[in-house]
């Protein structure tokens, strides 16, 4: 899950632009700023290249880089660069909760997806209950950088904005992987043993099956037998 993220150094090149955009805007100005932070996120998609890294999580940054300008150029602050980012906690936060309450906690089916290990542990409540927490984790992160935020872009506090972004990044996002690794090993040692079982079941029926013919001499059982 965090090489989906691009990694350690995807967390770091994340907070560059945020840097660059926060300093340029303090010497020189808004519009500076913006074109600033774009162009710190396509050098980083360029490095990225050059290094053959993972582009998608290069390419995914520089797409919230710039929805992030467009805010800042349309309600014309630099606090605006941080408005989408708060939202999307929020949304994030709203969709995990749901997830949880409809017994689909995200964690498990995002993990699912990217495993492609089946959706078994969706029968087994100790697999689902691991992946709530988890899922849960999750939302309590996304819930303290809205609260938090949010509450700093309404008293114009964008330095602090920025001090909050990356502080709330790399801190709580490492607290919530480690619950999701946690729930991860866990629902994957329940999902083996019902693998397990569900394998050791179909051998039975296949012998049962196999018994009756040899019974009854013939390629299928009697009707009712």
């Amino acid at each position: 899950m965090l090489e989906q993220m691009g990694g350690v150094s995807g967390l770091v090149y994340s907070t560059i632009p945020v840097l660059v955009f926060i300093l340029v805007n303090s010497l020189f100005g808004l519009g500076p700023a913006i074109w600033s932070a774009l162009g710190a996120a396509v050098a980083i998609t360029v490095w990225r290249l050059v290094r053959r890294e993972p582009l998608q999580p290069a390419i995914s940054g520089f797409f919230g880089v710039a929805i992030a300008a467009f805010f800042a150029y349309r309600t014309g602050s630099a606090k605006g660069f941080f408005l989408f980012g708060i939202w999307a906690s929020l949304v994030y936060g709203g969709v995990f909760a749901v997830s949880v309450l409809v017994r689909w906690p995200l964690v498990g089916v995002i993990w699912t997806f990217l495993n492609g290990h089946g959706m078994l542990w969706r029968t087994d409540r100790k697999a689902v209950r691991a992946y709530s927490v988890a899922t849960l984790t999750w939302v309590l992160v996304f819930a303290a950088r809205y609260v938090v935020q949010s509450w700093l872009y309404d008293e114009d506090q964008t330095g602090w904005l920025a001090f909050a972004r990356i502080a709330m990044g790399y801190p709580l996002t490492a607290v919530a992987l480690v619950v999701t690794v946690w729930a991860v090993r866990a629902a994957g040692h329940r999902q083996q043993d019902l693998e397990a079982a569900a394998e050791a079941r179909e051998a039975e029926e296949r012998a049962a099956e196999a018994r009756l013919r040899a019974k009854y001499g013939g390629d299928q059982a009697p009707e009712g037998a």
